[in-house]
């Protein structure tokens, strides 16, 4: 997949469920996939890993690794996403090739134009509103992510408590690429829950 085609970027941890929710919400309209897990049990995130690389490949759905490039070296993904405060962009593509994707955080205008002097393969904007995933980070507002998004060459993923009620004022304000958590990994029913995002933005567009 090019990356700029996709439009739904599931981060998701070590839940009990992982393969069984991943998959339905796959086939409820996600692209992307990414293992964000902060826990440090390296053998469960090298053994759930690799079951989820598989299910991605089987899928044909990008599968990539938060924070650690060496594990997303290990696991065969497709790519990795670094924060403002991980390991630079420069060292993720010596450990995985130009050919990986490589996602980078920003947080601020700062950030994001120095993001654009790497060859970052997109960048995230956000999060746009404060969120348990980002404990103590305040939200950016939908002016950082408009704002990002007119000035980038590359797409950009806006984080923070998207979910089916709002994508679409975020639509109508140009924005076209989503990172979603907790409408799917607290969802009783991930693929409903990821069919209904698909049809908010789709509705918008319309």
């Amino acid at each position: 997949m090019n990356i700029s085609d996709a439009r739904w970027y599931l981060c998701i941890g070590l839940v009990d469920d992982l393969l069984t929710r991943v998959e339905h919400a796959v086939r409820g309209g996600i692209d992307i996939v990414q293992l964000r897990d902060k826990t440090d049990n390296l053998a469960a995130l090298h053994r759930q890993g690799r079951d989820l690389r598989a299910l991605c490949r089987d899928l044909d759905v990008p599968f990539i690794v938060n924070d650690r490039p060496e594990l997303a070296v290990d696991l065969d993904a497709d790519g990795v996403h670094v924060g403002q405060d991980d390991v630079s962009i420069e060292r993720c593509r010596l450990l995985l090739g130009s050919a990986a994707i490589v996602g980078l955080s920003t947080h601020a205008p700062s950030e994001f134009t120095a993001g654009l002097d790497t060859s970052a393969t997109y960048l995230s904007a956000g999060p746009i509103e404060a969120t348990p995933t980002k404990p103590g980070r305040e939200g950016t507002g939908r002016q950082y992510a408009t704002w990002a998004q007119a000035e980038s060459d590359r797409p950009v993923f806006v984080t923070g408590g998207v979910n089916e009620r709002n994508v679409g004022e975020l639509v109508r304000a140009g924005l076209r690429h989503f990172v979603v958590v907790r409408a799917i990994t607290e969802s009783p029913d991930p693929q409903r829950s990821a069919r209904a995002l698909v049809d908010a933005y789709e509705a918008a567009l319309a």
